[in-house]
C-alpha cells in the first residue's frame, strides 16, 4: 500500500498538502485494523526508484538462481510435513501452529530474541506463529536445519513497527 493517501509522503523534499507528512502517514495507516495487519507477514518499505538505481550493476543472484533456491526450500518443506504424516500440508505457511512450534524451534540465542521481541513488539499469538513460519522459511532458503537468531531477526524485521500508527487530528 502507499504510505499515505497521495503516495508521496516519504519522498525526500516532499511536503504533503494535507499537513505534516507524519500526520498524513499516521492517518492513512490507522485505517487498517490491527487484526488485518497482523495477518500480513511481510511489510517492507520500498522507496521510489531513482535514475541512479537504474544504472546499478545487476544483482549477484539472478532469477534462475533464486527460483532454484525457492524450489529447493519448497521440496524441503514438502518432505518435512510428509514425514510427519500431515496430509495437505506442503509449506510452512499451511502447517498448524503446534507443528510450526516444533519445526521452527530456534536455537538458544533465537529463543531469547523471539521472547524479547514478542514483548517489545506486543506480538499476538498469531503474530508470534507467523514470525516463526517466516523464520523457518528463511532457514529453509538458507538450507539450514535449525532456525537461528539471524533468521528470526530477519523475520521480525518484516513485521514492521512495534506500535500502530496513531491518527493525529
Amino acid at each position: 500500500m502507499n504510505p499515505c493517501r497521495c503516495g508521496q509522503a516519504l519522498e525526500p523534499g516532499y511536503a504533503c498538502r494535507r499537513g505534516p507528512n507524519e500526520r498524513c502517514v499516521a492517518q492513512y495507516g490507522a485505517r487498517i485494523s490491527g487484526p488485518l495487519l497482523d495477518r500480513i507477514d511481510l511489510r517492507i518499505e520500498v522507496g521510489a526508484v531513482t535514475a541512479a538505481d537504474l544504472i546499478l550493476p545487476p544483482p549477484t543472484e539472478g532469477s534462475a538462481e533464486t527460483a532454484a533456491r525457492v524450489a529447493a526450500a519448497r521440496e524441503i518443506q514438502t518432505r518435512r510435513f510428509a514425514a510427519r504424516g500431515l496430509t495437505g500440508v506442503i509449506t510452512n505457511a499451511t502447517c498448524p501452529a503446534t507443528v510450526i512450534e516444533e519445526v521452527a524451534a530456534p536455537d538458544a540465542d533465537g529463543t531469547r530474541l523471539i521472547r524479547d521481541a514478542a514483548e517489545a513488539m506486543r506480538l499476538s499469538a498469531r503474530g508470534f506463529h507467523r514470525t516463526l513460519r517466516v523464520a523457518r522459511t528463511l532457514a529453509d532458503l538458507d538450507g539450514t536445519e535449525r532456525v537461528g537468531r539471524l533468521h528470526l531477526a530477519e523475520a521480525l524485521s518484516y513485521r514492521g513497527r512495534a506500535e500502530r500508527p496513531v491518527a493525529m487530528v
